[in-house]
């Protein structure tokens, strides 16, 4: 399933060959993320705080949450189960339900080490195999919950730039990349990282862990590849140098990829 532009839900019944536009979605602004707790539970969220969840495992969506008043969009949704979840986005907004998603709670995010407010961008919402929660960030941060939400922590990576995309390995490493293809890593749940080289100049805009490793894609066509105990990753180019910005791994395993022309291939 991917989302996108004026309520884009595209579905796929053949590990991604083909896709089709879900029957009704409620919303005609811009979906940026969509995440699944089980082959029924879904949420996908967008610009003017819009959160949508399917009725029928993804063919018909609700609406669950919309703020006109202000267009703070949403940049990633996560769930721990098909009742626990968060919404982060622009200007450090933080929502989170214990509902499935009947209520969102606004949370306020703490002041970054050396800031004067939690006002940072949140792009990105990953879990590892602990159920630590991550959220990639600006200048070089994440933030981190060991509770499942009910506190958070900074943390510094040692970069400058925005980190677009996180995922967690099956080995416990995790990674956050962004601008300009850096990348970092951490083995003790983001308490010290280290900088790997992504082998990507293009920026980094999307990592999802793998059954064995994480695959991510990045911008001039970039597709990166790591396993479960290796240092570092490996990066290939397409030829067509196509702007990457997500990837989705189907059923059978396989990244289908995605550009801001849609998808591009497997």
């Amino acid at each position: 399933m991917a989302v996108g532009e004026h309520g884009i839900v595209l579905l796929s019944d053949d590990d991604g060959r083909s896709f089709r536009q879900a029957s009704k979605v409620p919303v005609s602004s811009t979906l940026t993320a969509v995440t699944f707790s089980d082959a029924r539970h879904g949420w996908a969220a967008g610009h003017w705080g819009a959160i949508v969840a399917p009725q029928d495992g993804g063919e018909t969506w609700k609406l669950q949450r919309v703020d006109t008043s202000t267009d703070q969009p949403l940049f990633s949704i996560g769930f721990l189960n098909a009742s626990d979840g968060f919404a982060v986005g622009l200007w450090s907004l933080l929502l989170v339900t214990h509902d499935g998603g009947n209520t969102w709670t606004r949370v306020a995010v703490p002041k970054p080490v050396g800031g004067s407010r939690g006002d940072r961008n949140l792009y990105r919402i990953f879990t590892d195999h602990s159920k630590i929660i991550y959220v990639t960030a600006e200048q070089g941060s994440v933030l981190r919950s060991r509770d499942g939400g009910a506190s958070w922590k900074w943390l510094e990576t040692g970069g400058k730039g925005s980190l677009w995309a996180g995922a967690a390995r099956p080995d416990g490493r995790i990674f956050v990349g962004g601008l300009l293809g850096n990348m970092y890593g951490s083995a003790d749940e983001g308490e010290s990282w280290s900088h790997v080289d992504s082998h990507a100049s293009g920026s980094v805009t999307d990592l999802v862990a793998t059954r064995d490793g994480v695959v991510g894609v990045g911008l001039d066509g970039f597709v990166l590849k790591t396993r479960s105990g290796a240092p570092d990753f490996a990066a290939t180019q397409r030829t067509d140098r196509a702007a990457l910005t997500a990837v989705v791994i189907n059923g059978k395993g396989i990244p289908v990829l995605f550009s801001k022309e849609g998808v591009v291939g497997r």
